[in-house]
């Protein structure tokens, strides 16, 4: 495996914390500690324009599918809902009073669902923006959302060091899973839905069968936190991001590593806190602490 930085975007004035890829090809969204949500091109790797001004930090943007829509969640617990058809904030979300951590949508329900360090899920229609219910998952912050790939699991990371799986039909809990000794920053489901990762402040990454929740295997991946854990689209690969400075590149169906990409293994690489990652196609892109975009192509 091979991996080549091809694009470094530089632009933003403060970290980075998160991205989310266009449905439109070639258009990427980031946000960070800084004054705006950011739109770049990817055909040309350069900055195109502030799409709105924030009055706080972006921990969490989300596109949904299907719909024009484009989700910003701020520190403030504030949710910005930006439409592409009118080119304007067309509502704001204000529930959450405490920090927006994630925010994911369920394609068949047509619901929204925000994830705050109020300890709570709050769910939306898609198609009023209207409040449909709260879930309270912890006493503590959730800070990351995993929904099954039959969209019929849902599965909250929490800062209280648990992951609370939940039936997306009704919202009931399914079971409580403990393994991690720090609070857990990252989860997925693999392509196939059979395995549940998580990743945590602890360095760890754990494999968990989907089927029954009970752990297949542990990785001491990273040095610090696991910030996030990302399949890639159509190979049997992941990749995980640390506050170590690292990209790591995993088999999906061995759990072997297959790629470091540091600054340590002789890469011009962030050398700061590697906070979100997204696959578009085989470019791997990665987003820091260093208030920097960088583009990675890699070879399978």
């Amino acid at each position: 495996m091979t991996a080549e930085k091809i694009a470094e975007l530089t632009g933003h004035g403060n970290p980075i914390f998160t991205l989310e890829l266009s449905q439109k090809p070639g258009i990427l969204f980031t946000g960070g500690n800084d004054k705006g949500l950011v739109e770049w091109n990817l055909h040309t790797n350069t900055f195109i324009k502030v799409m709105f001004p924030v009055k706080a930090s972006i921990y969490a943007i989300h596109g949904p599918v299907d719909y024009p829509l484009l989700f910003t969640g701020l520190r403030s617990g504030q949710v910005l809902v930006f439409d592409f058809i009118a080119q304007k904030i067309s509502k704001s979300l204000n529930h959450h009073l405490k920090p927006i951590f994630d925010i994911k949508s369920v394609k068949h329900k047509s619901e929204l669902l925000i994830a705050s360090e109020d300890g709570t899920v709050s769910v939306w229609s898609m198609n009023t923006l209207e409040l449909v219910h709260t879930i309270k998952i912890s006493t503590d912050t959730v800070r990351c959302i995993a929904i099954s790939p039959d969209e019929k699991q849902i599965a909250f990371g929490c800062r209280d060091n648990s992951i609370q799986v939940y039936d997306l039909e009704d919202y009931t809990l399914i079971k409580s899973v403990h393994g991690h000794t720090m609070s857990v920053f990252a989860l997925t489901y693999s392509n196939d839905g059979r395995n549940l990762v998580s990743g945590g402040r602890d360095a760890q990454v754990k494999i968990w069968d989907a089927a029954n929740y009970q752990p297949i295997q542990n990785i001491p991946a990273h040095l610090f936190a696991v910030n996030h854990i990302l399949f890639h689209p159509t190979r049997p690969y992941f990749a995980t991001a640390s506050m170590d400075k690292s990209i790591k590149i995993w088999g999906a169906d061995d759990f072997k590593l297959y790629k470091i990409i540091s600054r340590e293994k002789g890469y011009p690489a962030h050398p700061l806190s590697i906070n979100k990652l997204a696959w578009n196609g085989d470019q791997l892109l990665s987003v820091s602490d260093d208030k920097n975009v960088m583009i990675w192509d890699i070879g399978f």
